[in-house]
Order: structure tokens, then sequence, then C-alpha cells
């Protein structure tokens, strides 16, 4: 099981959200994070992609993955990176981001972390999804 959950934000997004759903998610693991109920000792760290195209979040993971082996021995295999739902899906925020295969790429491929999709499952956006007003 992770150790550590990072939530990778979208940048533009970000500007204009306090990242409050995704964390209060992640607290009554809900959403998104169901999957860590009844693991209290799971940690939760908030990132943003950097700003387009993404490349940052390289840079700020690799960071993440060296301090966190040196001070906790926390390995890649401890760690599970969630795609907030602003960068992931069609949102009230914003479509997709049209970086995401990249961003997949240099999370999963480069850096070897466990990716998953989605924090916030929003009800008005599930809905305008099962609509067809939202794509993904």
């Amino acid at each position: 099981m992770a150790k550590y959950v990072v939530a990778v934000q979208c940048n533009i997004v970000k500007d204009r959200c306090s990242g409050y759903a995704c964390e209060r998610n992640f607290h009554e693991r809900g959403g998104g994070f169901a999957a860590y109920a009844g693991d209290s000792d799971v940690r939760f760290l908030s990132l943003t992609c950097g700003g387009c195209c993404g490349r940052a979040v390289h840079r700020k993971l690799s960071n993440f993955l060296r301090q966190a082996k040196k001070n906790e021995n926390i390995l890649p295999a401890d760690v599970v990176v969630h795609l907030a739902s602003c960068v992931s899906n069609d949102t009230y925020h914003s479509p997709p981001c049209p970086h995401l295969d990249y961003l997949k790429a240099l999370i999963g491929d480069k850096l070897g972390l466990t990716i998953a999709e989605g924090t916030v499952i929003n009800e008005l956006s599930e809905k305008r999804r099962q609509d067809g007003t939202y794509q993904c």
C-alpha cells in the first residue's frame, strides 16, 4: 500500500483553486481517494504541474523522491501520483490537460511511479459527463 499520495494539479487552475476539494477528499478518503479508506498512515502532498507543458513535474517529483528516500526511506513503489481531476477530466475548471499523455510518460515511464487519475468526483461534473456535455 502507498505511503505517500501526491496530487498533481493544473498550474493554470491553481491560479483560482485553493486545492481544498482535493485535500478534503483525501482527508475523508472520498472521490478518487476512496482506495485509501481505513489507511490513516498514508500522507498527502499537493503539487502543480509547473505550467504547460508540465515538464516541471518531473523535477518536482524527482526532488520529492530524493528527499523522501534520504529522510524516510520512502521508495518510488511507496508513492502513488494522482493526476487531479482538473488535469485528467473535463470539469468546470477546464477541459482535460492537452499534455496528459506527456505527464503520464514523465511520471510513469521516466520516474516509475504509479499513476491514478482523479481526485474529486463532483456530482454536477459526473452528470454533465453522462449527458455528453463533458467528454472525459
